[in-house]
């Protein structure tokens, strides 16, 4: 009996164990600040930069590991909501897509066509980039 009471809390303790691990080592509260550094209205300012990022996004170009960061964590973004992103990411996806609705409409739609094809975030999203269109 008493080997059994050992084992069973033996068991217990792995499985205790095993379950924090799985916790501390999942999905990560924000999605990592290691491309934060990156200067945005660099990349807005010019075209060569501006091209290879979106060639990148639409699959029509080879990635950077940047690019590559964002394209994969671009769909998990638009779905919660930025949920993971740090202050820096929102801001700097504020000014994106500020540039792209106000002054490169072809590329919004464009990237709308491959990431909202059924315009689900731009109705999620309607209020905000509707804000953030310049009046003319």
């Amino acid at each position: 009996m008493f080997l059994y009471f050992r084992f069973n809390m033996k068991l217990l303790v792995l499985i205790t164990l095993t379950c924090a691990v799985a916790i501390a080592y999942g999905k990560p509260a924000q999605y990592t600040d290691k491309w934060d550094h990156i200067d945005v209205e660099q990349i807005l300012e010019s075209d060569r930069l501006m091209k290879g990022y979106v060639d990148c996004l639409l699959d029509k170009g080879r990635c950077t590991p940047d690019g590559k960061a964002l394209k994969e964590t671009l769909p998990d973004a638009l779905e919660n909501e930025c949920s993971k992103c740090t202050e820096k990411q929102k801001t700097g996806s504020d000014k994106v897509i500020r540039n792209l609705v106000n002054k490169r409409p072809n590329l919004w739609k464009q990237l709308g066509a491959k990431y909202d094809p059924d315009n689900i975030y731009q109705q999620r999203y309607k209020d905000q980039i509707d804000s953030v269109k310049e009046k003319a």
